[in-house]
């Protein structure tokens, strides 16, 4: 007897990437769930779709979408637990590539690489007022000089 094809897992990869501005909080749920990702997404009924960063001085998070002062208050909140400071005092001696690149390590080991969201119906599933949060931990975004970062979206589920 052939398996229902609805109920077999649907898995889906894509690579993208998103400019952040400036160093900060940058809401990117627009980014994520447009195209073809957006496509994929509307054909799972429950599931799960991943977002992992593919950097070290970047990271992922999910969190208010209206008031974009939360956004700022974030990154003044991430200076005050990891202070580039540290890296002219001593506390730190990884210090060759600037004083955001290891207190941008450090965020993003806080704050994480990837979030995961569950899919519902071919929608994420998220709150109200939740978005989708690329945090950029650096003033130069890297050696490149820019605030370019690639991100992976896997979307895993039963079919719609």
């Amino acid at each position: 007897m052939a398996p229902n094809q609805s109920a077999l897992p649907r898995w889906f990869q894509h690579e993208i990437s998103v400019t952040a501005p400036s160093r900060g909080c940058h809401l990117i749920t627009k980014e994520i769930v447009t195209g073809p990702i957006q496509e994929d997404i509307k054909q799972v009924k429950m599931g799960m779709c991943n977002l992992f960063i593919q950097h070290t001085s970047a990271s992922l998070t999910i969190n208010e979408n209206a008031d974009p002062d939360v956004r700022r208050d974030m990154e003044v909140a991430l200076n005050k637990l990891v202070p580039a400071s540290w890296c002219r005092d001593g506390t730190f001696v990884h210090t060759m590539e600037g004083d955001d690149d290891m207190p941008g390590h450090v965020k993003t080991s806080l704050m994480g690489p990837s979030v995961n969201i569950p899919i519902r119906n071919g929608r994420l599933a998220l709150g109200t007022w939740q978005g989708i949060y690329l945090n950029e931990h650096r003033n130069q975004g890297g050696w490149g000089g820019g605030h370019t970062r690639n991100i992976v979206v896997t979307i895993q589920g039963q079919s719609a």
